[in-house]
């Protein structure tokens, strides 16, 4: 590779999540759906995700990178930590960009779930377009409140949003 041509981030191993996990006191509600979204979202985030913390850690730190989500007085709580599960650092989001969206998608999910096991399959395909556009929205907001320190792509922005909202989840 030329020093003109631009490295894509994504083949550089280290800045990426290489373990997930949701703070199971977090989690107030469970069901089929919500655990099934859940393992999906962790899933593929791991497979496929660009994580990169815009703080020089220690030692210059660069990942892969371990990954907690949590809730904290009503803020969403990111625990970065090294693969040893050192941790570097914990960015906290205050959720009020957040509430209406997740609120929208709540609703919409919920009419999707219900939508799967009796409607027509042009009913469930017009709520599922919804859904991706206010997840899509959700992710969009996320991008933009993490930009100035992690710097992630759209789907992990997406699966991202669909773990927050999990942890949103009060009943």
């Amino acid at each position: 590779m030329s020093g003109d041509e631009a490295q894509d981030p994504r083949q550089d191993d280290r800045q990426r999540i290489t373990d997930l996990k949701l703070d199971e006191r977090s989690i107030l509600r469970r069901n089929p759906d919500i655990e099934h979204e859940r393992r999906v979202a962790i899933f593929d985030l791991i497979e496929d995700n660009l994580f990169v913390p815009a703080t020089r850690y220690p030692e210059n730190y660069v990942g892969p990178y371990h990954v907690l989500l949590r809730m904290e007085d009503n803020r969403l709580a990111i625990d970065i930590k090294t693969i040893d599960s050192a941790a570097l650092e914990t960015v906290v989001l205050p959720l009020t960009p957040f509430r209406r969206v997740i609120k929208e998608y709540f609703l919409i999910c919920d009419s999707y779930f219900k939508a799967i096991k009796s409607a027509s399959p042009r009913q469930i395909e017009a709520i599922d377009m919804g859904r991706r556009g206010i997840h899509n929205e959700g992710s969009d907001i996320l991008r933009e409140r993490l930009a100035d320190r992690i710097t992630i792509d759209s789907d992990t922005a997406r699966r991202l949003f669909t773990l927050l909202c999990v942890l949103q989840i009060r009943m």
